[in-house]
């Protein structure tokens, strides 16, 4: 009779497929999902039992989490993961749950006086290059009762993932029907007309964080193609339409957008 490892690696290459009456309640519960075509809700679902496969969650500080949590987790996470495919998942295994927001801590070096300071900043979600993604359960709660505010943590450190397939993230994720220097020229474009802006009197509908610097303004804008897609493409049409190579249409679109006040 096969081991546990043989069962370990069956499911690497074979995950076992969600059961339906769980398919059909988190389905019922991540409208960004819902409102995929009946065939992107197949490979989201496929891709899905691959993510709950090969990922380790770890409920931490009282989190609690069952299946239902961890497969609406793993379905946002698949999202900007379905036209990649499975191999856009590789390089990392964990998923660290907070309740809410947490701390980290930071180091900074200032170049002009080389003094190093630290301190605790607070965030709702991270993700680390070759390590875990880390999110607030409250947040990802959030995103799923206000599904069209331009915000998504699970996007958002997804895109990050996305970005560091290929190194440090800068804001360039591996392409195949993009040209590179297209969409560098286009971003950074888009990127210098946000930073121009002063953040307390910024009029764009992209997040002013945004311009903490490439990489997030990658991760910025990906929320806003799946939750936000009329206002991004208002704001900065070449960016949506590259985006929408990127990542495939916006189960977003046709909904009415709401406002853009929700603090990061």
């Amino acid at each position: 009779m096969p081991g546990p490892w043989w069962q370990s690696l069956r499911a690497r290459f074979e995950p076992a497929p969600i059961a339906d009456p769980l398919w059909r309640r988190a389905l019922a519960g991540c409208p960004l999902a819902r409102r995929l075509d009946p065939e992107r809700q197949l490979q989201l679902r496929q891709l899905s039992a691959l993510f709950l496969a090969r990922k380790h969650f770890h409920a931490l500080a009282g989190a609690v989490l069952d299946d239902y949590w961890r497969l609406l987790i793993a379905m946002q996470a698949c999202l900007p993961a379905l036209r990649q495919g499975g191999a856009s998942l590789r390089g990392w295994r964990e998923v660290l749950i907070y309740p809410g927001e947490f701390k980290v801590r930071r180091s900074h070096h200032d170049d002009r006086t080389g003094v190093v300071t630290e301190g605790d900043e607070i965030r709702v979600g991270e993700a680390w290059e070759r390590g875990p993604l880390v999110l607030s359960l409250a947040d990802v709660q959030l995103d799923l009762e206000q599904p069209w505010d331009g915000y998504n943590v699970v996007v958002h450190e997804m895109a990050h993932k996305l970005d560091m397939l290929d190194g440090p993230p800068d804001g360039v994720p591996p392409l195949v029907d993009i040209p590179r220097r297209r969409w560098i020229g286009q971003f950074q474009q888009a990127y210098d007309r946000l930073a121009a802006m002063p953040a307390e009197h910024c009029n764009s509908p992209i997040d002013h964080y945004a311009t903490e610097s490439a990489a997030e303004y990658f991760a910025v804008v990906s929320e806003m193609h799946y939750s936000q897609p009329e206002l991004l493409r208002e704001a900065e049409p070449a960016v949506a339409e590259l985006l929408e190579i990127f990542y495939g249409r916006s189960p977003a679109e046709g909904c009415e957008p709401a406002g853009y006040c929700r603090a990061r």
